[in-house]
């Protein structure tokens, strides 16, 4: 199918009670910046992450759960994404983490899925089966600061470019764990580890196309922190840490999402209290950042946002205005526009575009 016959579809994740619709599907309109809803899910408890896997046709969903003993723990949720109206099937659910998740990833070659607590400072490693179903739960390492008054506090995984190792940043340990994937036992076994500054709060982290570079967003000091990385070894040495706010900015703040390029020229964060995307200009050959942007969200809390494939459009979601926001981007110089385009959505958290 051509990219001309392909329709582009989002898919947004949000806060919500299991008895509320917590996903939604849209059609977006490339010509005009229009999103139309084609469908919305209920029965997932906060339903905050998603992941989408596009030549498979599938979406996978967290959701928080209780135990028989009182204790709070989450599964991950399939879903088919259908061919003929876009909408979503569940296909299987399960038993996933040893606490509420706020994140989800799934390997490129389909084997697992990795879900991280934020409260319970686990991640853990679950099996996907060959039809795209989600099995049981192979491995959870916990995290425990080595100090009493350290709380851990993981917020999200990410496997590297050659799926060997995954990223794990703890944001109240100050750290990005390494953990290598021994896809033979289904286990996690630690690699090493990069701190932050302390306090900083790792909370997401992109990998730059080229492989050399990866790129951190630090919550709770709202930076960035560049590294140089060693794909042999799975290590990040660090570059620099650059501010994510104007010199001038007085407000609290607290950073969210973080994401690159296609090409790699521009890397962007989003702002929560500033409520703003900052755009930086990427050295190809240092890894260094240039900031160029400060760009209104057009919206409160900012949590997430995604560059829709081929460049063109970036969506944000707003938390606490509940709003989708449209934006233009020029390729040359990496800067967003508002398109002056939003859609109500209940507490969205999480936003994929991708076509279909």
């Amino acid at each position: 199918m051509t990219v001309e016959n392909q329709r582009m579809l989002v898919f947004v994740g949000s806060y919500a009670e299991e008895s509320s619709d917590g996903v939604y599907v849209y059609e977006f309109d490339e010509q005009h910046g229009d999103l139309t809803r084609l469908d919305q899910v209920s029965g997932l408890k906060n339903p905050t992450f998603l992941n989408v896997d596009v030549p498979k046709r599938r979406l996978y969903a967290i959701s928080e759960t209780v135990a028989e003993d009182g204790t709070k723990r989450s599964d991950a949720v399939s879903f088919n994404i259908l061919a003929e109206n876009g909408k979503l099937a569940e296909t299987s659910r399960a038993d996933a983490l040893n606490g509420p998740s706020c994140h989800i990833q799934r390997s490129a070659n389909n084997r697992f899925l990795t879900l991280t607590s934020y409260h319970k400072g686990s991640v853990s490693l679950v099996e996907l089966k060959e039809e795209g179903t989600v099995g049981g739960i192979l491995d959870i390492q916990e995290h425990k600061g080595q100090q009493p008054d350290q709380k851990s506090h993981v917020h999200s995984s990410f496997y590297s470019p050659d799926q060997r190792f995954l990223f794990v940043c703890d944001l109240g340990l100050d750290t990005i764990f390494t953990y290598r994937i021994n896809a033979e036992e289904g286990k996690l076994v630690l690699q090493g580890e990069a701190k932050v500054k302390e306090g900083a709060g790792p909370r997401h982290l992109v990998f730059h196309p080229s492989g050399k570079f990866a790129y951190v967003i630090n919550e709770l000091q709202s930076t960035v922190t560049a590294f140089r990385y060693d794909a042999e070894h799975g290590a990040l040495t660090e570059i620099e840490t650059v501010s994510t706010l104007p010199a001038d900015a007085q407000v609290e703040n607290g950073c969210a999402e973080i994401t690159i390029s296609e090409d790699g020229r521009f890397l962007y964060g989003s702002n929560r209290g500033h409520d703003s995307i900052v755009v930086y200009a990427v050295n190809p050959e240092t890894g260094k950042l240039e900031t160029i942007q400060h760009v209104s969200a057009e919206g409160k809390h900012p949590r997430h946002f995604s560059i829709v494939p081929g460049g063109r459009y970036v969506l944000t979601v707003n938390r606490d205005t509940n709003n989708l926001a449209v934006f233009t981007r020029n390729s040359e110089s990496g800067k967003l526009s508002y398109t002056g385009k939003s859609i109500e959505i209940s507490k969205p958290v999480c936003v994929w575009a991708d076509r279909f």
